[in-house]
Parts: structure tokens; C-alpha cells; sequence
């Protein structure tokens, strides 16, 4: 009789009753489902199987030891209590991912170490040589999980995450994994309706992970056939004979004829030249056709009348902005409507309001998890309508003629003064019709689209439609790539909000400024890095700067520090409490070739970096104060309201002042006061005229003084 073991599958968060569903269908004993995975007892040969069959497991990991360890070198001498040489020689490799909850050994890099070291000790004890640790491929991979009370040390027998099934030649953006693109094909019940011969289709394959794992169910192809390598290949008491026979069987009971119609299409050929090649590796390029079109076009050759239409189209938080992929996700729901009734349908998302841009109300949703990501399998019956909707896609909202003629009469005049000023980034349109309440800004060739937040009230599927009405106006009157069109929503913020990350694709460009260059990100934060409103305010900074000390508070990207330095400021010191934003402010500095130990970076909270440097006895002759409207920051000692604040703020930082100096005061609270009165001990003049650039007079974003100790000699001037 074959020796037992004791198991456990691990898989994606959400997928756990499938798993526990897939082990019973392989005859697997004494389940338990737990989170993250399913337990199980059973021989190698069955371990082997659950390898070899599984279209949903991460791991198959074999139990070596339990115990409760106190401390690391308690979890030391349990590790070394296991006899090592019945798994690896001395001259073997192995690799560790160790995992803690404990409260002691909270460090799981530390752990890891002290796991290593009870390895290669007892070697080096026994035989007077040692293993050595491989990162890719090892001979044996252990798992180590080191809980608040028990500890299990496992053998990972897949080496690798099972999801690798060997077919992907490359991916595209976001690819799914393989595992879970089987979980959601069986949550639609896929293998139901491919035994009944019905069609499969997927109108965004993207690299094809879903036509794949759908065939290989259709044809009963093993996932793991054409892996080579697990981790129990280079394990002592592999048994290779019993491997070999489980994957002979396998090879015997493909049947490729199962495989109903499969149809993919996508509308970049880059991508699907990325499927075709994932699917020639599968062996699948005789049955899955692949079409290069739009997700609204209907796709050929189905010979059934229904079947089942599953995809995985690009969500707003990873691939690009929720407002750009609106249209996208309408169109879907049209062309469901329209070329699709009697089918089922799934769509997998991670955004719930690009979801209900389909337009159809599902019947049935699962939550799964795309790594961290929390996701959502929208599943619809489609109707039969008695008369077919011919209507492709939303007519152009009547307003949106109005819209173009307005940007048209504002880029005309907006162009031309900027041409004139050398000025390649500037405002171009701002909420001046109400129906499409954007603020537009050109950053060369770029176009940056912010929605101002609309009412509640406000119908959200006309909404999406005057914006990709808007989006497509914009692409076409500013003459710059519909790729180069990026929108946000500009809601209300609070705190520091307004530096919150917006995306992650960290796409940065380089753009000018009179004569000097900056770095942008229009992706991944509201605000992208240069403050076109504050463009005049840095010329002024400029100019009066020469041989003097900056003094540049609450910085952000440290653009007026490039103005003095470029203007010869004597030193300047940049003060934020972002590490990101003062990076982003040195590279800045290195773009415009400025540099000289002269100019300080200084990470700190900016309230109190100023009470230290005034009991330091430091002194600046400029210096810029924009601070935020609002900030409850962890990173700073207290909360900062403008309106509240800004007479303390302004007291404690002329304090930093030179008595020849001169501060500028800075604010973008619409309702914003300076209180004068309190202030009366200083000269104040308002330059907010003189700051206003010309893309900003209908719309001032700022307000803007200049206050000294002395009397200001004359008008502060451009």
C-alpha cells in the first residue's frame, strides 16, 4: 500500500469551492477547504495528479513538519530536525518562501535566513559540504509557514506557480493568469456547454489565456502537459515511473475534436500577433480562429445560435483612465444586444461602474481576486429582442457642436499667444459650456481632460457619452493622438488628496517652458507635475531671484526651485514631505542641467521644518509658500487649513525672511481671503493681475501676494 501524505492545494482568493470541486472529481480523500486553498490526504500518485490536472491550483505543497516554535532559533531546531538528506544531496540546490503571522518572528526575510542556515548546517555537519540556494529552478523549493501558534514546513512540488502552464510565449498588458481565467470559465460552466457543442467567443482575447484554457478543457488536455519542470523532479524520493505513466495517460485522452467553434478577436494587431504565438505553442492553432476588429463589429462564422461570449476587457485602475474605457464597455453591451441574442455572457472587471456602462442587468456575479485586485464575473442571459436594435452607437450628443465650436474659437486665440511666448503647455478650455464642465490643458502633444465632478442628479450614461464625444473633439481639434487624450475626474478633495495616486502607469514626458524643461505624469496623479496656472509666478520668481536665497515651502515637484536657480539664484532649498515629489523635483533639476551642492533637498513636514530653521537663525531673501487648502497628512505633526491657518503660517515663515526679502504668498482656496488686518505689520501687494497668464483670465485658478518688512520699492512688476 502506498505511502499517505498529507497535502494542501493553495489558489486564488475567491476560487477555493472550485478547487475543492476539481479534488473530488480526482478522487482526492479527507478534504478540508480552507482559506486560500484545500487540503487533502492522499499518495504522490496523487499529488502528481492534482499537478498535472489542475486548471485552478497555485501549488501542490506536501507536509514535512508541524510544531510551535517561540522564537527563531526555536523555528532553527525544528527545521533541523528534519532528516534533509532524505530530499536534496549535499551538492543539490533549493530555494525557500517562508510566510509569518507569529508575533516574534515577524520577519519572514530573517526567517528565511535561519531556515537556510538549519539546511546547510546540518549538511555541512553530516557531510562537510552544503547545498547551495538557487533562485530560479532549485532542485527542491520549501515552504515555511510560520503561524501565531503552529508552524507547517512544507515540500512545494510544483517548483513553480501551476498557473505557468508552458504555452505563454509572451503577454500583454495585465495578462490573466491562467488559473484564474480556468475559474472563470468554469464559474459560467463552461465544460457544460462545450459538451453540448456551442461556440465560445471572446471579443478582447488580449494574449488568448481564455480561448486557451477553454480548448484545453473542451479537448481534456492535462494544464500541466507541456510544463517541464516541477519541483519534485530533482526531489529523493520522486517516483518518476508512476509520473510517467500519469502523463502517457494524459497525452492517450486528448481529444481535440471535442473542442467546439473558438472564436477570439481584438482590435490590435500587436495583440493578437501576442495569441497567435500563445496559441501555436498550445497546439490549438488549427481550433481557435482569431479576427482583428473592434468589439462592436459582429464576428463571423458561428453556426450556432447561441453559446457563450466570456472576456476580460481592460480595467480603468490598471490600463488606463475609467472615463476613456466608458465607451468601451457600451459598446460591448450594443454589441451584445445586437449580435448576440440567446447567448450567455460573462465579463470580468475590476471597476463596477465601467460594468454597468454595458447597459444590461446581470443575472449572476462572483467576486474573484486578480492577484490583490479585487474583481467581479458579471454573468447575463441575452435576451431575444423581437426587433434587432440597428443602433452601433450612441448619436453625438447635441450639445457637442456647441463644445467644438468653442474649443476651435479658444485654441485659435490661445495658440497663437502661446507661439508667441514660447509656451507649449497651457489651458485651452475651462467648464465655458455647462454641459461639458472639463478643464483642458495641452501639454505639447498631449491633451489632459479633467471632468469636474457632476451632480448626482446627473444621468451617468449620457455623462460618459458628451465625454467621449469630448475626447474625440479634443483629439481631433488639438491635433494630437486619441492615445495621447488622458481624462480624470476632479472630485473635492480633502487633505492631501490631490496627491493621492490616481494610476500606476509611471509614463512620464518632458515638456518646455520658456527655455527650461519639466517632467509630467499624466496618468498617475490628479495633478500632473506643473502647475500651468502658476506659470507667471514662476517668471516672477525668476526675475528676482538673481544672487539670492530661495526658499521654496511645501514644493511639490519643485518647478519654482528650477525658476530661481535658472534665474541664478545664489542657493535654493526645496522643502516637501514626499520623497516622490522631491525625486521627481531633482530630476527636474537634472533636465535643466542644474546642480551644485548649493541647492538642498530637505524631506520634512514644512510647518516644522520652519520652527527649526527659525531657532537654527536661518535666513532667505525669496521665498515661495503655496501650501495646500487642506492637509491632515500622518506625516505631519498637525492638520493645516489655509483659511484657518495662514496668518500663523505666514508669521512663522517671515520669520525666515530677510529684512531686504521678499515672500510670495500663494493660494488656490476659491473663497480665500488674505486677512490683511492681522497681517498690517507687513507690506502687502496683491499680484494676482500681474500672475494671471492669458489661458487663465477667464478663470483664475490662484491668488497671489507679495509681502516684505520693508516698504515694497515701487511695483512688483513682470
Amino acid at each position: 500500500m502506498s505511502q499517505l501524505y498529507q497535502f494542501f492545494a493553495t489558489c486564488p482568493k475567491g476560487v477555493e469551492d472550485l478547487l475543492a470541486k476539481e479534488c473530488v472529481q480526482l478522487q482526492l480523500l479527507k478534504l478540508h477547504q480552507a482559506a486560500g486553498g484545500v487540503g487533502f490526504e492522499g499518495s504522490l500518485e496523487d499529488a502528481y495528479q492534482l499537478c498535472l490536472w489542475s486548471r485552478l491550483a497555485s501549488r501542490v505543497l506536501l507536509q514535512l513538519s508541524t510544531f510551535e516554535a517561540e522564537d527563531y532559533d526555536d523555528l532553527y531546531a525544528h527545521v533541523q530536525q528534519v532528516d534533509w538528506s532524505q530530499h536534496m544531496s549535499e551538492k543539490g540546490t533549493f530555494a525557500i518562501d517562508c510566510f509569518t503571522s507569529h508575533e516574534e518572528i515577524n520577519n519572514s526575510h530573517y526567517a528565511t535566513l535561519r531556515i537556510k542556515d538549519a539546511i546547510v548546517d546540518q549538511f555541512t555537519e553530516t557531510e562537510g559540504v552544503r547545498p547551495d540556494v538557487a533562485r530560479e529552478r532549485p532542485d527542491i523549493r520549501i515552504n515555511m509557514y510560520v503561524g501565531k501558534k503552529s508552524s507547517i514546513l512544507y515540500l512545494d512540488l510544483s517548483g513553480e506557480p501551476l498557473h505557468i502552464r508552458g504555452y505563454r510565449q509572451q503577454a500583454g498588458l495585465a495578462p490573466l493568469k491562467e488559473n484564474l481565467a480556468a475559474a472563470i470559465l468554469l464559474r459560467c460552466k463552461w465544460p457544460e456547454i462545450a459538451k453540448q457543442g456551442l461556440p465560445l467567443c471572446d471579443p478582447m482575447c488580449g494574449s488568448g489565456t481564455l480561448l486557451i484554457e477553454a480548448a484545453y478543457m473542451a479537448a481534456n488536455i492535462a494544464p500541466g502537459i507541456l510544463r517541464n519542470y516541477y519541483g519534485f523532479l530533482g526531489w529523493k524520493q520522486h517516483e518518476q515511473k508512476v509520473w510517467d505513466r500519469l502523463v502517457k495517460s494524459a497525452q492517450k485522452n486528448i481529444d481535440k475534436k471535442a473542442i467546439p467553434v473558438m472564436i477570439g478577436a481584438d482590435n490590435s494587431k500587436n495583440v493578437l500577433d501576442l495569441a497567435h504565438r500563445n496559441i501555436k505553442a498550445a497546439g490549438l492553432e488549427t481550433v481557435i480562429n482569431l479576427y482583428q476588429q473592434d468589439v462592436s463589429d459582429v464576428i463571423p462564422d458561428f453556426p450556432e445560435s447561441h453559446g457563450l461570449l466570456v472576456t476580460n476587457p481592460p480595467y480603468g485602475k490598471r490600463l488606463g483612465q475609467v472615463e476613456q474605457l466608458k465607451d468601451v464597455y457600451f459598446r460591448l453591451g450594443q454589441s451584445l444586444r445586437n449580435n448576440y441574442p440567446g447567448w450567455e455572457a460573462a465579463v470580468f472587471t475590476s471597476d463596477d461602474i465601467l460594468a454597468k456602462s454595458i447597459g444590461l442587468r446581470s443575472h449572476h456575479k462572483n467576486t474573484l481576486y486578480n492577484g490583490a485586485l479585487k474583481c467581479t464575473l458579471f454573468q447575463y442571459h441575452i435576451r431575444v429582442y423581437e426587433k434587432p436594435r440597428t443602433e452601433k452607437i450612441m448619436p453625438r450628443h447635441e450639445s457637442a457642436d456647441m463644445f467644438e465650436n468653442r474649443l476651435k474659437k479658444n485654441i485659435k486665440h490661445i495658440a497663437r499667444w502661446a507661439r508667441k511666448n514660447d509656451i507649449s503647455c497651457y489651458r485651452v478650455y475651462d467648464a465655458d459650456i455647462p454641459q461639458y464642465s472639463f478643464a483642458i490643458d495641452l501639454y505639447e502633444n498631449w491633451a489632459h481632460i479633467q471632468e469636474y465632478e457632476p451632480p448626482k442628479t446627473v444621468d451617468a450614461t449620457k455623462a460618459f457619452h458628451r465625454m467621449n464625444d469630448a475626447t474625440s473633439i479634443v483629439a481631433d481639434i488639438l491635433d494630437v493622438d486619441t492615445n495621447h487624450v488622458v481624462v480624470k475626474t476632479r472630485k473635492k478633495q480633502s487633505g492631501s488628496d490631490q496627491y493621492d495616486r490616481q494610476d500606476e502607469k509611471k509614463r512620464f514626458v518632458s515638456v518646455n517652458e520658456f527655455g527650461l524643461k519639466f517632467k509630467v505624469n499624466l496618468y498617475d496623479y490628479l495633478d500632473t507635475g506643473l502647475f500651468p496656472d502658476h506659470r507667471k509666478v514662476r517668471q516672477l520668481i525668476y526675475k528676482i531671484s538673481n544672487g539670492k536665497s530661495f526658499l521654496n515651502l511645501f514644493a511639490y515637484t519643485g518647478t519654482a526651485t528650477v525658476y530661481a536657480a535658472a534665474g541664478g539664484a545664489r542657493s535654493t532649498t526645496t522643502v516637501d514631505m514626499s520623497n516622490t515629489y522631491l525625486e521627481w523635483a531633482q530630476e527636474n533639476f537634472r533636465l535643466n542641467k542644474i546642480k551644485g551642492r548649493q541647492h538642498q533637498f530637505i524631506r520634512a513636514d514644512c510647518m516644522q521644518w520652519v520652527w527649526d530653521a527659525k531657532r537654527e537663525g536661518h535666513s532667505y531673501q525669496v521665498i515661495f509658500l503655496d501650501p495646500p487648502t487642506f492637509s491632515n497628512s500622518k506625516k505631519m505633526t498637525q492638520t493645516l487649513d489655509i483659511s484657518r491657518d495662514h496668518v500663523e503660517l505666514i508669521n512663522l515663515t517671515m520669520k525666515l525672511l530677510d529684512d531686504e526679502g521678499i515672500l510670495i504668498f500663494s493660494c488656490n482656496a476659491k473663497r480665500f481671503m488674505l486677512d490683511e488686518e492681522k497681517l498690517s505689520d507687513y507690506s502687502i501687494q496683491n499680484v494676482t493681475g500681474l500672475t494671471t497668464s492669458e489661458d487663465f483670465k477667464r478663470k483664475p485658478l490662484h491668488k497671489c501676494w507679495c509681502l516684505s518688512k520693508k516698504e515694497l520699492v515701487g511695483k512688483i512688476s513682470l
